[in-house]
């Protein structure tokens, strides 16, 4: 099992291949935002990774990474849990001024079918 280090947070075993915003909601009981229900739009999951950042994203972040102009950050519901991370939670309900963190996103990455570039 890969371990999910939250900075400020703590260390957590995660299952091998979920959604890393689920695990984030799930194993680490973050109140993670996910406005758009996980289909990499809205850009609310996004995490700043500090260490074991994946090298591949999907298709569907890296465009709307690009097309919103943001860096320096990745969409948690596009990355897999597939080896130890480090990260800093940088956008969750506490303090944002939503009624909630979002429709729970699908157990697989979405939009379908999933494309992956370096």
């Amino acid at each position: 099992m890969p371990k999910l280090e939250i900075e400020g947070l703590g260390v957590f075993d995660v299952p091998q291949g979920k959604r890393l915003v689920l695990a984030l909601v799930d194993e680490c009981g973050l109140d993670q935002l996910h406005a758009c229900g996980g289909v990499g739009k809205c850009t609310t999951c996004r995490v700043e990774f500090i260490e074991g950042e994946p090298k591949s994203m999907t298709v569907a972040e890296k465009n709307t990474l690009v097309a919103k102009g943001i860096s320096g950050v990745r969409l948690s519901c596009q990355v897999l849990c597939e080896q130890d991370m480090k990260l800093r939670a940088i956008s969750r309900l506490e303090g944002s001024g939503r009624k909630d963190c979002g429709n729970r996103p699908e157990n697989e990455i979405q939009p379908q079918p999933v494309e992956w570039v370096e």
